[in-house]
């Protein structure tokens, strides 16, 4: 699945192919023309995720029988186990409608400005969001769309991507750069190999790669590298900054036995490369690093500011909580093969407010199109993090000394806050979660408080607003179109057609049948008494050649006068093999029927004539 995944592309009618890195992924980004945000969308899925449908199943089914040989019920109890937790599906959910008002607030804001920009014929205000439109293939971060609902256009914040371009930064200045916020805590420096052996940037010499970024220990507690197709990018620089968080870990934990060598549970490892970010991008950080040069942000640039931060993470919250809910249903059976796809649009609809942008099938399988499914990656733990990221980063921010608002926070240079950090990721998983997630927070439980207190701010603004303009929180009463558009359509052997085409098509083949049937009797018919005339012939041709023995030479015999297949043998012989051959040609037929039989009883639950409706031409 994961080839399958890192190999797709798709393909213009006239014109060369496109992967989804970086070429998909920047026409969802930037693109504002719906038609062509649509291609995109529905061509990475048609090209991906169609083609995953049958291996998934087959993987639903030795994943779980690997999991119960490991004596868990399913999968999704084995991933589950990871966290130690007999409440974590409660817990999760209880995070989960913490952080809801603030993702309803969030969508409803952007769901007016897509509307202002869109127009109706696109967006329902009071309905859920079409899923191409929000800048992302999977609507999982709405950032790029930033410039079409930022609060205050006036004051629109500096492109960093731009100014880093004009600086020209390169991919290693990048990684140099995460390097430089790392050590100043007081971290450890990643050794030379990392920077001789690490692929920083998509290879050149042709090869194909999986550009999804990601980075590596191979447990001999010196080589740690980091894989990525780097792009000059705000976006890139986040990921560099979150991967080399991960380096961070695997360095800091290298000397514990191998069992340990892990957080203590899949979320740690993520949030810790998501805390240094929220550091690196504060207006102070970027600011001191050149890439601001606003020396200060008003109550409206403060808003902006939090708002790009919001589209990024807040909108990540439901699609976070929703991909595993999703997987462990299917491992338990909850949610059967038969509908994969639509219960995959439930749970985007209940959970995100999303709606695909064309009705879709259980021919298709979206959820194939994102990476971590055919990867099988678990993802409780990005949800996990990205409500771990803000308490560690409240944490480390008190033990910086910051005082003020939390989102202001920049822990550069802080060897207390540093300390503090390497204290918990020397610890890697020699100790239960709780006991080290005290150790830094001083809490034993997670909880979404201090990302709360971090987008107070625009959550105030949020509120006044939507009740500004009268918006109702989410999408009450509304549902996604599970049908294809042209319900007038059928299925005549996996062929759309009109139904009067597909019921033409049904009478020939039903006609066809027949004619098989009574050519079939008619061939019995006419070997039957061809057999009796052949046998009538052969006795006396017999009787001939006996009389003539005594004129003739004993090894003379009675010349074949018939012939099967172009083969010359006696009528009697010709006569056997014409009957095989019919027995072959009625178990054709009956095969040919029950197949007909089987087509439309997939289609309809019994064939088409045993209705009444097939009765009548009306």
């Amino acid at each position: 699945m994961k080839t399958t995944y890192n190999m797709g592309q798709v393909c213009l009618n006239e014109g060369p192919c496109m992967p989804l890195e970086p070429d998909l992924k920047d026409i969802m980004a930037t693109s504002r023309d719906q038609k062509e945000l649509l291609w995109a969308w529905q061509g990475w899925r048609d090209a991906v995720g169609r083609l995953l449908r049958g291996t998934f199943e087959q993987y639903v089914q030795l994943s779980n029988k690997a999991a119960r040989l490991n004596g868990y019920r399913d999968m999704g109890a084995l991933w589950r186990a990871k966290y130690e937790s007999d409440k974590l599906e409660k817990d999760l959910e209880q995070l989960f409608q913490e952080l809801q008002p603030l993702y309803l607030n969030l969508h409803a804001y952007v769901r007016r400005a897509l509307y202002r920009y869109y127009g109706p014929e696109v967006i329902d205000v009071k309905g859920p969001i079409p899923a191409h439109l929000l800048g992302n293939m999977w609507a999982q971060s709405w950032v790029k769309i930033l410039d079409l609902v930022l609060p205050f256009p006036k004051k629109p914040p500096e492109d960093i991507t731009k100014i880093m371009r004009s600086q020209h930064w390169n991919p290693e200045k990048m990684f140099v750069e995460a390097e430089k916020f790392i050590t100043s805590l007081g971290l450890l420096s990643t050794p030379p190999d990392f920077w001789e052996n690490s692929m920083m940037e998509r290879p050149t010499d042709g090869r194909e790669v999986e550009c999804h970024a990601s980075a590596w220990d191979f447990y001999n507690s010196k080589d740690f590298r980091i894989k990525k197709c780097t792009e000059v990018t705000t976006e890139d620089l986040l990921s560099i900054f979150h991967q080399m968080g991960h380096i961070q870990y695997f360095m800091q934990y290298k000397n514990l036995p191998v069992i340990f060598r892990a957080g203590p549970n899949p979320a740690f490892e993520e949030a810790v490369g998501s805390v240094i970010t929220l550091s690196a991008f504060s207006h102070k950080h970027l600011l001191n690093r050149g890439l601001l040069s606003r020396q200060h942000q008003d109550s409206e640039e403060e808003v902006n500011f939090l708002m790009g931060i919001a589209l990024d993470k807040i909108a990540f919250i439901p699609f976070a909580y929703l991909i595993d809910l999703y997987r462990w249903k299917v491992f338990d059976g909850t949610i059967q093969k038969d509908n994969y796809n639509l219960e995959w649009w439930n749970l985007r609809l209940k959970y995100q407010g999303l709606c695909p942008p064309i009705p879709r099938t259980e021919d298709d399988f979206d959820p194939g199109a994102k990476f971590h499914i055919s990867a099988s990656v678990s993802y409780t733990r990005y949800f996990l993090s990205l409500v771990l990221q803000f308490q560690f980063q409240e944490a480390l921010c008190k033990a910086s000394g910051h005082v003020g608002p939390l989102h202001r926070c920049d822990i550069y240079n802080s060897k207390t806050a540093g300390k503090l950090l390497e204290d918990v990721l020397k610890q890697g998983a020699s100790k239960p979660w709780p006991e080290i997630l005290q150790n830094i927070t001083g809490k034993t439980k997670m909880s979404a408080e201090a990302l709360k207190t971090y987008f107070k701010p625009l959550m105030n603004w949020l509120v006044t607003e939507n009740v500004r303009q009268g918006e109702i929180l989410g999408w009450p009463d509304f549902s996604c179109s599970f049908e294809e558009k042209e319900t007038d359509k059928v299925k005549f052997l996996s062929l759309k057609l009109d139904p009067d085409q597909a019921k033409l098509g049904q009478w020939v083949l039903l006609a066809l049948s027949f004619v098989m049937f009574l050519v079939a009797l008619l061939l019995a018919c006419r070997l039957y008494s061809l057999e009796k005339q052949s046998l009538a012939q052969d006795t006396s041709a017999q009787g001939t050649s006996r009389q003539d023995t005594s004129s003739q030479d004993t090894s003379l015999k009675t010349p074949p006068n018939s012939y099967f297949l172009g083969i010359a043998m006696k009528p009697s012989q010709v006569a056997k093999r014409q009957w095989i051959l019919l027995g072959f040609c009625l178990i054709l037929m009956l095969c040919s029927i029950g197949l007909i039989i089987r087509i439309f009883t997939q289609h309809h639950r019994k064939p088409p004539w045993m209705s009444a409706e097939w009765w009548s031409w009306d």
